[in-house]
């Protein structure tokens, strides 16, 4: 009895740290996502989804690494978190297959700081933070050049580098970190590229708050994504409706006053 206690506790450890398995029961859905906005919108949609007989478990990240893994591993069902240009630089570093199902909403990146006012206050050899992955670094330095800081050698390329900089007449310093850990950095940079979803946990306001920010015109559309065939799956096809819905369209106005845009 004791050893197959222990075998049983085992067996739930391991799960915990696998972050749980996928669903194979028709009736639940297993998806992951980061916290704001993605799964206050989820927790909009459950109810909705549990009166249609669906009930979804949200798995909650704060990277964008562990929840395309978890994915394609078939430990989680579906996401919710991504661009598509993340999602294609991920599959080709990862060698990963993961597909876009259905855009969702547009988070318009934004330029933020604790130091100034205005980009214009912005001294020379001022030190700006931008995410580390490829995908969302371009987005970063495609706003800086929107916002005549800087211009890159090719001005529509959003998989451009730091060293594609042609012209920096501010002198800017670049640096490169964790996409999470920019808000925690504004005080000790002067200015920082960060996505919406971490800049609204982080109690930013976009629209007030940052000093230079993405329209509404945004090609960077935030997906559910999935496994090869997925957009079959009866279940995800219950979850889009939900969110592709005048309600959720409603509800995006109501929460996040022009943050956070309905990209359908």
């Amino acid at each position: 009895m004791r050893r197959r206690s222990l075998v049983a506790l085992m067996s739930v450890l391991l799960l915990a740290a696998c972050g749980g398995a996928k669903s194979s029961d028709p009736g639940t859905l297993s998806i992951a996502a980061t916290a704001v906005p993605h799964a206050e919108i989820l927790e909009h949609v459950r109810p909705t989804l549990e009166k249609q007989g669906l009930k979804l478990q949200i798995r909650v990240f704060n990277d964008y690494v562990q929840p395309n893994l978890q994915v394609d591993q078939g430990q989680i069902d579906v996401n919710y978190f991504q661009t598509r240009p993340y999602l294609d630089e991920f599959n080709a570093a990862r060698h990963t297959k993961l597909e876009p199902i259905a855009g969702i909403h547009i988070e318009p990146l934004g330029a933020y700081s604790r130091k100034w006012r205005d980009l214009a206050q912005l001294p020379s050899g001022a030190t700006v933070a931008i995410p580390n992955e490829a995908s969302n670094g371009g987005r970063a330095l495609l706003l800086l050049q929107k916002a005549g800081l800087i211009r890159l050698k090719q001005v529509d390329n959003p998989l451009s580098t730091v060293r594609d900089v042609v012209e920096n007449p501010r002198n800017l310093h670049f640096r490169e970190l964790e996409s999470a850990t920019l808000p925690r950095m504004l005080g000790e940079v002067d200015l920082a590229l960060i996505n919406t979803n971490y800049a609204l946990d982080a109690k930013l306001n976009p629209v007030r708050d940052a000093l230079a920010i993405e329209d509404g015109k945004s090609p960077y559309v935030n997906f559910v994504v999935g496994r090869p065939g997925s957009s079959k799956d009866p279940r995800v096809v219950k979850l889009i409706a939900a969110l592709r819905s005048d309600d959720v369209k409603a509800y995006l106005a109501s929460k996040y006053q022009g943050a956070v845009l309905p990209a359908f």
